[in-house]
């Protein structure tokens, strides 16, 4: 019992961060994203010795953290009256200090499965095969998701930047 918990506590020490990035670049909110980060690495704890074989244990939170957040996000829709455009942008969200405010936004705007193909494959490098493996989509369809994330990235950016 006690090697598991090193273990697990080595491997948390070393994910936590980059788990955190790629959940709050797809989620666009760092405090939903600590929040579904945290519960993501209760039930990886709950579930270690699965959790330690799976080819990438850190794409495991991220998805599970993901899919969290889906699942409090349809409670929430269906208990609250969702006003016309979701911004949870302001004083009280703070925006992670590791990314550009102006990033956020661009990343804001792709479409959720987007989001989570360039968390996975930009901020926790992951390969295409696991990317793919993980989101449970083939691999080819990984690899046109980030070529359109990319692309409309950059025309994001680009407009940002001439308009200022």
């Amino acid at each position: 019992m006690e090697h598991r918990r090193v273990e697990f506590a080595a491997f948390y020490e070393s994910a936590r961060d980059d788990c955190l990035r790629a959940v709050t670049a797809s989620l666009g909110s760092r405090q939903a994203a600590e929040e579904a980060v945290a519960e993501a690495f209760a039930r990886a704890w709950a579930r270690w010795p699965r959790v330690a074989e799976h080819p990438s244990p850190r794409a495991w939170v991220v998805r599970t953290a993901l899919n969290l957040h889906v699942s409090w996000w349809r409670r929430w829709r269906r208990e609250v009256p969702t006003p016309e455009r979701f911004d949870d942008s302001g004083p009280d969200s703070p925006e992670p200090a590791t990314l550009d405010p102006r990033m956020v936004a661009a990343l804001r705007s792709l479409p959720l499965r987007q989001r989570q193909v360039v968390a996975l494959r930009i901020f926790l490098d992951l390969d295409s095969r696991t990317t793919a493996r993980t989101l449970g989509i083939a691999a080819g369809t990984v690899t046109a998701h980030l070529a359109r994330a990319t692309q409309a990235l950059r025309a994001h950016l680009t407009s940002v930047t001439e308009e200022e």
